[in-house]
């Protein structure tokens, strides 16, 4: 929420006048037409009615923006906000003020909500997206970060007392710069280009006031959903190396279909190949979830990768399972099918312990009601199972995959490792068939024409 009066301090600078029929009207003091829309609205607090106010206007020296205020009469909450009422800017904007007087506190400020506000002498910053647009003061945002932290401070004291008196000194030093008793820095950093810092001397320079415009980062594109408007204004014969970026889309989430956003990152596995590791995180109900694809085609042979587990530091090696992967443990009579736990880039011990909860999250085997002799032979799996885990049973462990796509550290690389075995065969017709090969096509396409021309 703005600090008190930031929408009053706004109107009281004078600017130029508008002309008759004008939607945005400058803020002024002296012009009496200029007067909010109401409109009746649910409160969310209280879920009666309250009023909402819209002021379209024009700040002097910056743009249009919409000011709305709402307001509640019968649980008195309140709330404002702020948006721009123009297009996002071709480049985003970076103000940094240096903050030497307590005239300086009174600046007006538009932090619109995609824009991070830090203060560098005391490490604090606002992320972008964490707070609603406001139209405020330089106090107002330091008020607005002190409020935020004080909200929680009842509950961290019964918790956490280390934690809520640590809080509580960073607090006291964010009041004290409103005292100004030293120089500090305000940076409030845009990349829609749509937040504003007053400059009071304007049209003049204003030396405590660096405005800084530039080119947005694919990421930061991204996050204004400007993927593709970015990407055209590259040069054709721009290659990017995708190795070294998070690329980011929105889904929606598995378990509750809430927005969520999956990241995707291209890794290169050492002595093996390219791979994609996806992750999914849902806000709303803390679903998580991850998955591996190859990044290269189907290999001319099929992967049977055996591994003797001698000790407990075999528990580190990495392995890669793609989705058509098979496990086996013979010593336990166990095999994992193709498909069952998607495709994983984890360690040997995180492949156990996920084939170990699959296991007993099978209501039919560990649940209510199980069939008593089953319940113990399944008992006695997982007692196993978490004995090689720990090191403390020796066991094989296979993984058989068609597709060549999986992986299994060999520790001793480039040299061989005496205790895993790497076999490549020729696929049946039957795992052909599983890999949809047997109908693949890929010969006789010319340009221009169908199969066969």
């Amino acid at each position: 929420m703005a600090a008190p009066g930031a929408v009053e301090a706004a109107a009281a600078e004078p600017g130029g006048a508008a002309g008759p029929g004008s939607l945005f009207r400058p803020l002024s003091a002296e012009d009496g037409e200029q007067r909010p829309a109401e409109i009746e609205s649910l409160c969310m607090n209280c879920f009666r009615s309250g009023v909402t106010r819209l002021l379209l206007t024009r700040i002097p020296f910056f743009r249009e923006v919409i000011v709305s205020s709402f307001a509640c009469g019968s649980c008195s909450w309140a709330n404002t906000e702020i948006q721009s009422a123009g297009r996002i800017q071709e480049q985003g904007v970076r103000y940094t003020l240096a903050v030497t007087s307590r005239q300086d506190l009174n600046r007006e400020v538009v932090k619109t909500d995609c824009a991070t506000a830090r203060i560098p002498e005391l490490d604090l910053e606002i992320p972008a997206f964490s707070q609603k647009g406001v139209l405020t003061t330089v106090e107002g945002i330091i008020d607005r970060a002190v409020a935020g932290l004080e909200q929680d401070q009842p509950v961290r004291r019964a918790t956490d007392e280390e934690v809520a008196s640590k809080i509580e000194e960073f607090i006291g030093k964010l009041k004290q710069l409103k005292e100004v008793h030293s120089p500090f820095t305000l940076i409030v950093d845009d990349p829609s280009g749509n937040s504003f810092v007053e400059n009071p001397h304007a049209p003049r320079k204003d030396d405590a006031l660096v405005v800084t415009h530039y080119r947005r980062t694919p990421q930061q594109a991204a996050m204004l959903g400007l993927e593709g408007e970015e990407l055209e204004e590259k040069p054709a014969d721009a290659v990017e190396d995708l190795r070294d970026e998070v690329l980011q889309f929105h889904t929606n989430c598995p378990e509750c279909n809430a927005p969520a956003h999956t990241n995707m990152k291209l890794v290169q596995i050492p002595h093996f190949k390219e791979v994609i590791i996806m992750a999914t995180n849902c806000d709303s109900c803390g679903h998580r979830t991850n998955e591996v694809k190859s990044g290269g085609a189907i290999e001319a042979q099929g992967t049977r990768i055996t591994l003797r587990i001698t000790d407990p530091s075999d528990m580190t090696r990495d392995v890669l399972k793609s989705e058509t992967c098979r496990v086996e443990i013979p010593e336990l009579e166990f095999e994992l099918g193709m498909g069952a736990l998607g495709g994983k880039f984890t360690t040997l011990e995180g492949l156990l312990r996920d084939i170990r909860e699959l296991v007993e999250r099978n209501p039919f085997t560990l649940g209510d009601s199980p069939v008593p002799s089953k319940a113990e032979k399944l008992r006695d799996f997982v007692g196993k199972l978490g004995e090689i885990a720990e090191g403390r049973r020796e066991a094989h462990f296979v993984m058989d995959d068609p597709a060549g796509n999986s992986y299994l550290q060999n520790v001793y690389a480039p040299e061989e490792d005496p205790e895993l075995l790497v076999e490549r065969y020729q696929r049946t017709f039957e795992q052909d068939e599983d890999l949809g090969l047997n109908d693949m096509r890929t010969e006789g396409y010319a340009t221009g024409g169908g199969p066969g021309r």
